[in-house]
């Protein structure tokens, strides 16, 4: 069994900080500049996001939020596992997490924005592994073929 704490955190911690500007770095790398869809520390604060981060003892491993698109849809945002951490559960610890969270605050349906890019394969396998597809552009999303758009029917799923 882990030893992961996922909880409420600070997007301005300097080690959160540090974690997504290597979130940001890897999406800005995979993806053309303008279809970055990615949040940054201030878009984290907004009021309508919740954030989380996954720690071992302390130590960051890695990140994740929930934002509220309306009363019954929500958005998975910013999950991102530190590079050294990568293989251990940490993705697939916080997205169920982000699950439980959608579904204890009564959301329907749970949405995401992902690459299309082979970059971000195992970032789809592991919504996927959760009963995420495919859907389309939602919220304020347009069509894009750098972009691969994922949802979750809460009501009929127990992830």
């Amino acid at each position: 069994m882990s030893n992961f704490v996922i909880g409420r955190d600070d997007p301005r911690s300097r080690d959160v900080a540090l974690l997504l500007e290597a979130h940001l770095e890897f999406a800005f790398e995979h993806s053309p500049r303008d279809d970055v869809h990615a949040l940054d520390v201030e878009g984290l604060l907004a009021g309508d996001i919740s954030f989380f981060s996954v720690r071992e003892e302390g130590r960051l491993l890695g990140t994740g939020a929930l934002k509220r698109l309306d009363a019954t849809h929500a958005e998975i945002k910013s999950v991102h596992t530190a590079q050294a951490e990568r293989n251990r559960g940490i993705g697939k610890a916080m997205v169920r997490h982000l699950i439980q969270e959608a579904r204890g605050r009564g959301f329907d349906r749970l949405s995401l924005e992902t690459g299309s890019m082979e970059a971000f394969g195992p970032s789809r396998a592991l919504y996927a592994s959760f009963d995420f597809v495919p859907c389309p552009p939602f919220a304020d999303y347009r069509p894009s073929p750098n972009s691969t758009f994922m949802t979750l029917d809460l009501s009929r799923s127990e992830a």
